[in-house]
């Protein structure tokens, strides 16, 4: 909608009418005259309490509010249509005007004020303008390339002064007397956001009912305009936000922190329409408490984080740890424990150089392997109980269980004489074992051993 009245004005710049009656017409209809007529009957009678039990729907003096809310929407758009033909009357006289005034009210009252004056010096605008503006335009009015207007024309540009002030009095007093309502229509709303805002965004939403139907986001964006920035940069804008950025709430927030906080007004904003629809809570107290959970959130906000405290050291652990035994560490000590001769060789004794491998102090080192005082090169390293049992084991499984002959024995004797003859091993071990190893043959002349010299 905002970008259609967007193109909508820049049709109405491309045109110049002559004549104001036929540009500006709001102000002749008979809606306008109705609506304005009963905002002044209504503000000089006051509320009507008796009306307060009423379905909110059917309350008339809800029903004139969303109608003065559609009329304001109509008089802003009627002052920018009024505005627009003030600039293109004007500028013949002060071209730079319209680039150093941008409201279109303040622009209206300082054509009107000025005229067809060229020494801005003798003309006072004195509290129409900040002080800083008045210098700039003096400064640029002194070296503008206007010229004095005719008669006629500065005629019709004071008459659509005029009529811009009229509309936007009237404004104002739709406006006074939206927000004298907006405590009993709409109270907790009017907690949240104040009844100025609460007025606008009812009036843009199209009623009370509506705007509790519509979801947080899009209340976010009631009243947003597309803003031009002129090349400048937009790090500082607030884009996407609407009348919530008129608030109190908005405004002293860090700005930092403002698109946060207008998401937060937002969705409480929704909710509290959406109990004032359902009068729910006439009394307007969980508007106000809804805007202290606002205003805390804010305040958690802005908080310092906390302090990093330091850590402390871990409580030394005194007691004696747990430590592996049994026979399997002894077994894993005993199979990487440290031989006698390397001890000797990781020892140095004092005074006396070591030998190594390649001669001069290079190659490895022998510590005291082989020096007077240890007795031998190599130590013998007595066998270990590990070591006996894994060889008794081996010598188990290679030969068997029994243990009384050997695999490498065999029953067959070689002779000269009379070739292979059998004999009994067994026979033959109790004979080496009864002093005949020293006989070479038997009794019966058997040759039974054969000695190699």
């Amino acid at each position: 909608m905002e970008e259609d009245i967007d193109g909508d004005m820049a049709d109405i710049e491309t045109l110049n009418y002559d004549d104001l009656d036929s540009v500006s017409k709001l102000q002749k209809t008979q809606r306008y005259n109705d609506i304005m007529q009963k905002v002044e009957d209504a503000l000089e009678k006051g509320s009507d309490i008796s009306n307060q039990g009423l379905v909110l729907e059917d309350d008339p003096e809800y029903q004139l509010i969303v109608d003065c809310n559609a009329l304001s929407v109509d008089i802003e758009n009627e002052i920018i249509i009024i505005h627009n033909f003030i600039r293109d009357k004007y500028r013949l006289k002060f071209p730079e005007l319209e680039s150093l005034v941008h409201h279109p009210i303040d622009y209206a009252r300082v054509v009107k004020k000025i005229g067809n004056e060229m020494d801005l010096t003798l003309v006072d605008l004195e509290g129409l303008l900040p002080s800083a503006i008045i210098m700039v335009v003096s400064v640029t009015a002194s070296t503008t390339s206007g010229k004095p207007l005719p008669d006629e024309v500065l005629q019709k540009t004071i008459d659509a002064c005029d009529r811009a002030l009229a509309l936007d009095a009237a404004k104002k007093k739709v406006l006074d007397f939206v927000e004298s309502r907006m405590g009993y229509i709409a109270p907790n709303l009017s907690a949240i956001v104040g009844s100025a805002v609460a007025a606008k965004l009812m009036g843009t939403a199209g009623g009370l009912s509506a705007l509790a139907k519509m979801p947080a986001c899009n209340v976010q964006l009631l009243g947003a305009k597309k803003k031009n920035l002129a090349g400048f940069s937009t790090a500082t804008s607030q884009f996407r936000v609407g009348y919530i950025e008129q608030t109190e709430v908005f405004q002293t927030t860090p700005p930092a922190l403002r698109m946060r906080a207008c998401r937060l007004l937002a969705a409480k904003s929704t909710l509290a329409a959406r109990v004032d629809s359902t009068r729910g809570d006439p009394s307007g107290n969980t508007g106000r408490s809804l805007r202290e959970e606002i205003r805390k959130k804010i305040e958690k906000w802005q908080e310092p984080p906390p302090a990093k405290q330091p850590k402390p050291l871990p409580v030394p652990d005194s007691e004696p740890k747990k430590k592996r035994g049994g026979r399997r560490l002894r077994k894993m000590k005993e199979r990487y424990a440290l031989t006698d001769m390397r001890k000797l060789a990781n020892r140095m004794q004092f005074g006396v150089p070591e030998e190594s491998s390649l001669g001069d102090g290079l190659g490895e080192g022998y510590g005291m392997l082989g020096q007077a005082g240890s007795g031998k090169l190599r130590v013998s390293v007595a066998q270990s109980k590990l070591a006996a049992k894994v060889a008794k084991k081996f010598k188990e499984k290679t030969y068997g269980s029994s243990g009384a002959t050997s695999g490498l024995t065999s029953s067959l004797a070689f002779t000269p004489v009379q070739g292979i003859e059998l004999t009994n091993p067994q026979a033959h071990a109790h004979q080496l074992g009864s002093g005949t190893q020293s006989t070479y043959f038997s009794e019966t002349g058997t040759f039974s051993k054969i000695k190699r010299t």
